[in-house]
């Protein structure tokens, strides 16, 4: 079982920047692809981007935020962080993380997910 704790969300205005935090416990965190999804109120989940397992550090984002969101990894902190800048007001949603042994970084279906940390973008 894998525990996943989300920090960082806040409130920003437009262009400016924000760091999520996903800690993961429980299990082995190398061997883990890592996800990042976000919903906003009255929308579907929808992915942001994902991390490969291991320390090769490949990655996949949506096309709404490529080139302005990262996702980088610390195996040792057990800890996976999206680094967010150029906010918009449309990225304004509850921001998830999530985890798996899976190899693919196109699929969406993670076995674990944290509770969500609140991202608010004001024009």
């Amino acid at each position: 079982q894998v525990q996943l704790v989300e920090s960082g969300g806040g409130s920003v205005q437009a262009g400016g920047s924000l760091r999520l935090s996903c800690a993961a416990s429980g299990g082995i965190f190398i061997i883990l692809r890592m996800g990042w999804f976000r919903q906003a109120p009255g929308k579907e989940r929808e992915f942001v981007g994902a991390i490969a397992s291991g320390t090769g550090g490949s990655t996949n984002y949506a096309d709404s935020v490529k080139g302005r969101f990262t996702i980088s990894r610390d195996n040792v902190k057990k800890t996976v962080y999206l680094q967010m800048n150029s906010l918009e007001p449309e990225d304004t949603a509850a921001y998830f993380c999530a985890a798996d042994s899976k190899r693919s970084l196109y699929t969406y279906d993670y076995l674990y997910w944290g509770q969500g940390t609140q991202v608010t973008v004001s024009s």
